[in-house]
């Protein structure tokens, strides 16, 4: 980049934290292009998970974190980011072209940018230690100021969760395409990209909350009490292409608030993928008012809970493309 903007390796040291974002069965659908005066990113249908997100629901979720994952980390870095979402008509995988200004980086930016690399999925039991209500109402706060809601499911809407939980893992379970693509996609040991068996534990037929089922789980999982963790609900007013990109942007702040307050965050979704549960939990959950886009885990890990590994990411140079149009920069 030039006239005055940011130097190549500082977008370069940007992107290794935006791809650091978290996205289904860890794909990492984004393809990223440096434009003269702006960073652009796209939605890789190559990466396209036929099976589970048939609608790319999930993929544009994924990219929606990259993208606040890389604004968060422009900002530390001393750049705010001026973000132009869907920028083209005629492509919808043009998801945005990003122009950057002179910025001075607060204690928030640097925090938050720095929970980006200790920012995990963790898919083990919660403690029961509840969270304070101070640190669910900042999540809240946080994801509202991107455009969308969270909502804490407690009571019966918690049981509708659930059962909706329940139903799809059974569905999925007798869909042969889903469970050769979550094979596909799992079970890894030397991989950039998939989910790997170390990060995975084995799923217990009586958990009050189900998860998927990757192949080859290998990760202990000590708890032996109930899994204690809060559900929170993200929705949005709308179900369209750029609400579920801002949907995606909410998601990260949710997720990088909560790792820098402490606390242990699981992304599911797997409800969501099936058209009529999705429509049970906007009923049943939301009052019929918003379009529910993620379900997240969040919690207090026991003590006793060693470290995560780490799971691999593809480099910058793999998800990084040449800019085709100057004028589009």
């Amino acid at each position: 980049m030039n006239h005055g903007l940011p130097d190549y390796s500082t977008v370069k040291a940007a992107l290794a934290l935006a791809v650091r974002a978290p996205s289904v069965h860890n794909v990492q659908p984004w393809r990223w292009r440096i434009g003269d005066r702006s960073i652009h990113l796209y939605l890789d249908p190559a990466r396209a998970l036929a099976a589970t997100d048939p609608d790319q629901r999930d993929l544009v979720l994924s990219c929606g974190a990259a993208l606040h994952h890389l604004r968060i980390a422009c900002a530390a870095l001393g750049w705010s980011a001026v973000v132009h979402r869907l920028p083209n008509p005629a492509d919808p995988n043009h998801l945005a072209a990003v122009e950057l200004v002179r910025h001075r980086p607060t204690q928030l930016d640097i925090a938050l940018s720095a929970a980006i690399s200790r920012r995990q999925t963790d898919r083990r039991h919660y403690s029961s230690w509840p969270i304070p209500h101070g640190y669910l109402g900042l999540v809240t706060e946080r994801a509202a100021a991107l455009g969308a809601i969270v909502t804490q499911a407690s009571d019966q809407p918690r049981e509708v969760l659930i059962e909706t939980m329940r139903t799809a893992a059974a569905r999925h379970a007798g869909d042969p395409e889903y469970r050769f693509e979550l094979a596909n996609w799992s079970g890894r040991h030397s991989s950039d990209d998939g989910v790997p068996a170390r990060n995975v534990p084995r799923v217990r037929p009586h958990d009050e909350l189900p998860a998927r089922e990757f192949a080859a789980p290998a990760l202990a999982d000590g708890a032996h009490e109930p899994d204690y963790a809060e559900l929170l609900v993200l929705s949005t007013s709308a179900d369209d292409r750029l609400s579920r990109l801002r949907a995606g942007e909410a998601m990260s702040a949710v997720l990088l608030t909560a790792t820098n307050i402490g606390l242990a965050t699981c992304l599911l979704t797997e409800p969501l993928e099936l058209p009529d549960l999705r429509r049970k939990v906007r009923l049943e959950v939301l009052d019929d008012v918003a379009q529910p886009q993620a379900i997240l885990r969040i919690g207090w890990l026991p003590t006793s809970a060693l470290p995560l590994p780490v799971t691999p990411r593809r480099s910058v140079d793999d998800v990084l493309d040449p800019f085709e149009s100057a004028a589009a920069s």
